[in-house]
């Protein structure tokens, strides 16, 4: 199997994570130390990454980059690793969105081949194991997956478009990270009630994610005539506790685009989500 140096851009506390399975399949993993904090080198050390002074000397020696960067910096870095002519697999895995993606493949191409990848999970320690969604030229997303065979970190691939991975993180990511600040904002309001343990035990009778139940965006978009305004009245009360209520706002807004389906027994989810897009 191919053993391949890859490189990690740069070492937080997933892409230090990630780095140390990929070690698992490759020759040696190399970070880039300069200008980075004593954080970082603390952190690089503790999953065996090997340091080198400068990101042309990794780029000299690497045959895989990935860059697991904060996602505004995302295209920065790209555009100092294409000025330095790197010429092999390059894995966008930052949470950007498909835009930028491409960007970022046609900063690269067509010296380097690019590989849009997207982490669904927690960082891949203790116990914990996290998806690595790809999307590309197929040869180069297979070589990806061999990288992390056997390791704490499922590889999955998509299709050979770049941006179908960076898509699936972003989706996953609105709706899972948006509903822990409504969690925030429902147990803030409660708690200035003094219902927030009656709140915790009418929601630990349901454990499902409604994520995973499409089918009921056509009864939503039905009864969005009388949720819209249900949620003003709730932003209402969140701005009397002093509490945020823009969110909670901006949901109704969004529900008023369901307005003319209303009570519609018959919408499937193909008609509610044409109707979501219409202004």
């Amino acid at each position: 199997m191919d053993r391949p140096t890859v490189g990690i851009l740069h070492p937080g506390s997933m892409g230090a994570a990630v780095a140390a399975c990929a070690a698992a399949n490759a020759t040696e993993v190399l970070w880039c130390s300069e200008g980075r904090s004593s954080a970082s080198v603390a952190r690089a050390g503790q999953f065996g990454l090997t340091p080198v002074t400068t990101l042309t000397a990794l780029l000299d020696r690497c045959d895989v980059v990935i860059s697991l960067c904060p996602p505004a910096v995302a295209e920065d870095l790209a555009e100092d690793v294409a000025a330095a002519g790197f010429d092999g697999l390059y894995v966008e895995a930052n949470a950007i969105n498909p835009e930028r993606a491409i960007r970022i493949a046609g900063m690269l191409g067509p010296a380097a081949t690019v590989v849009d990848g997207g982490v669904v999970g927690s960082p891949p320690v203790h116990g914990k194991s996290p998806r690595l969604y790809l999307s590309g030229p197929p040869v180069a997303v297979t070589r990806l997956e061999q990288l992390f065979a056997g390791t704490a970190v499922r590889t999955k691939g998509l299709g050979p478009e770049i941006g179908q991975a960076s898509a699936l993180k972003l989706a996953y990511a609105a709706y899972q990270k948006t509903s822990r600040v409504l969690a925030a904002l429902a147990t803030g309001l409660a708690r200035e009630h003094g219902v927030d343990q009656e709140l915790i035990d009418i929601a630990s009778r349901r454990t499902a994610s409604y994520l995973s139940e499409p089918e009921y965006i056509a009864k939503t978009a039905a009864r969005a005539w009388r949720w819209g305004p249900e949620l003003e009245e709730a932003a209402d009360m969140l701005a009397a506790a002093g509490l945020p209520p823009e969110m909670l706002r901006a949901a109704a807004s969004t529900l008023a685009r369901w307005n003319d389906v209303k009570d519609d027994g018959e919408l499937t989810l193909t008609d509610a989500l044409k109707q979501l897009v219409q202004p």
